[in-house]
């Protein structure tokens, strides 16, 4: 392998915050990836809403997304489709609607897709790949993190990540595909201080929302900028009082929190900001009842 083709794994190694152990395993996953050639099944049936079947073949395009979600876990707090209905906005604003993203979900459960794609207004077409195929071809990780590639023309990867959970993979999806036209900003860093990033929010009705701040603060020479934030489940919102703060200044975090079951929960909000430790995690844990 070229060292080239190994400078977006050694980006995204630092992209990811993680222990040694993890290092070495998502390292193993960059290294396997990188330029490898997706398959696609001979058949794949694409539907609208997961009811009505359309005819969808996929485009030649000098670059595609892929997104595969399995039937593991909260399917609702993987996917966030309406986060990726504003990266399809940006991407299509950019080259002129010519970069396919592809769905395809790993369920049986069509009835809990069919309500995420009506309840979000997502009217593009997605593959309901129950059993399987997919991933059966490629061997896709477990880790949702790194089942969302993006691919070029002869759908070999360029990036492997997720760039609705990592605003910093998403602006090298973006990078990659514009080939730069589009210039990310990258201000200069600032130190922070944040004196709590988990709080117990306790144990609460489900028909509660529950609301808790956090606070940031600028404890450097330059302005802090909020980039923005990525959430672990949809289920949680946040909100800032400012997108940018002088030094000695402090950004106030507000995290809602809306529960979907019943139970213990922890949820995780990364902050995306110009500080050398960024992303900041915050944690909120509690008890639905």
């Amino acid at each position: 392998m070229k060292v080239l083709n190994l400078i977006p794994i050694f980006i995204l190694l630092f992209i990811f915050s993680c222990k040694e152990s993890d290092k070495e395993r998502i390292t193993r996953l960059m290294v396997q990836w990188q330029g490898k050639e997706v398959q696609f099944p001979s058949k794949m049936m694409f539907t609208k809403f997961a009811s009505d079947t359309v005819d969808y073949q996929i485009p030649e395009s000098d670059y595609k997304i892929v997104v595969y979600v399995d039937s593991i876990g909260c399917t609702s707090c993987k996917l966030q489709l309406a986060k990726w209905k504003e990266l399809i906005v940006t991407l299509d604003s950019a080259t002129g609607g010519s970069v396919p993203v592809l769905f395809f979900f790993q369920s049986n459960n069509v009835r809990e897709i069919k309500y995420l794609l009506k309840r979000d207004g997502f009217d593009l077409p997605v593959c309901i790949d129950s059993n399987d195929e997919l991933n059966k071809l490629n061997n896709f990780s477990s880790d949702p993190l790194f089942q969302t590639f993006l691919l070029d023309k002869n759908n070999r990867v360029k990036v492997i990540g997720n760039p609705i959970h990592n605003l910093k993979v998403r602006d090298i999806y973006i990078n990659a595909i514009t080939n730069g036209d589009i210039e990310i900003k990258n201000p200069v860093l600032t130190t922070v201080d944040i004196p709590i990033t988990e709080i117990d929010l306790g144990s609460f009705s489900k028909n509660e929302t529950k609301e808790v701040d956090f606070i940031i603060k600028n404890t450097g020479n330059y302005p802090l900028f909020l980039k923005g934030t990525t959430n672990s489940c949809d289920c949680t919102t946040t909100e800032s009082n400012r997108q940018q703060v002088p030094p000695k200044g402090e950004l106030k975090l507000t995290i809602k929190y809306k529960p979907d079951q019943k139970g213990d929960f922890l949820r995780t909000v990364s902050v995306f900001i110009n500080s050398v430790n960024s992303p900041i995690v915050l944690t909120i844990t509690g008890s639905v009842r």
